[in-house]
């Protein structure tokens, strides 16, 4: 399928999605999040996706949020316009959170607005050191949507989400690293090459234990103690039946290394 607002590509078992509006700053406007959520319903349908890649065209941003040119050509009707974007933005990350394949997030510029919510509900984040992030919602006089409230509190605090809400505070790379919003920062020109050996190295793993790992983690704050460890034990008791569950007991018992196949 061809997408007029991102590239979709599958290369060795590794979902590239890109941003790809660079004049906008690849901010995301109706037509951008529907092609979002298209992409979302293929990496979580396609057996041969067994990691996934966001990121954003060009140098300058990974994602400087929706379009906000867009709420203002018709103010009667912008109500209806957000609704329509958030229903596809949001079931589109709520694709990624529950699809077995993690998702990386490439952050090779600014994140701002919804762009912060897209690095926030990625699995694992590698920045560029020249990238920056903002929430920017409460200076345009809106507040939070894509997922923000949910993942941002949960990754970096209460005390700092609502600093970053309430101030549109810009963190620098380092900055989200050390509140834990990526995982790693790197020099811009070493991005991509870290990002890959890192989305390669997931996808030659267990695929649905990868899965298994994102949902109990995923639904662990809303559980108590025995009902997420019964969780735990319902989810390795099916796991070790399956093809990778078994090589990997077998390679482990063998001290060889295992050959996974995402089944």
């Amino acid at each position: 399928m061809h997408y007029k607002t991102l590239t979709f590509d599958i290369r060795e078992n590794v979902a590239w999605i890109t941003l790809n509006r660079p004049e906008s700053f690849n901010a995301m406007d109706l037509a951008c999040m529907q092609e979002i959520l298209h992409v979302a319903n293929r990496c979580g349908s396609e057996p041969s996706v067994r990691a996934a890649v966001l990121t954003g065209a060009g140098s300058k941003a990974f994602c400087a949020g929706g379009d906000v040119a867009g709420f203002a050509r018709d103010p009667a009707t912008v109500d209806l316009l957000l609704k329509e974007m958030t229903t596809c933005l949001h079931t589109a990350i709520s694709r990624f959170a529950w699809m077995n394949a993690p998702l990386i997030g490439a952050i090779n510029g600014v994140a701002a607005g919804a762009g912060l919510s897209m690095a926030a509900c990625c699995d694992l984040a590698i920045a560029s050191d020249t990238a920056r992030f903002t929430s920017a919602y409460t200076q345009i006089g809106l507040s939070p949507d894509g997922s923000s409230t949910y993942y941002l509190t949960r990754i970096i605090g209460t005390r700092r989400a609502l600093e970053m809400f309430l101030t549109n505070r810009s963190l620098t790379a380092l900055e989200a690293l050390d509140w834990g919003l990526v995982n790693q920062v790197v020099p811009a020109d070493q991005l991509m090459s870290e990002v890959t050996k890192l989305a390669n190295k997931l996808a030659q793993g267990p695929t649905r234990a990868h899965g298994a790992v994102k949902k109990l983690v995923l639904m662990s704050t809303n559980e108590s103690l025995e009902s997420q460890m019964e969780r735990e034990t319902r989810s390795m008791v099916e796991l070790c039946k399956t093809v990778d569950g078994v090589e990997g007991v077998q390679a482990f018992v063998a001290k060889r290394k295992p050959k996974f196949v995402g089944l």
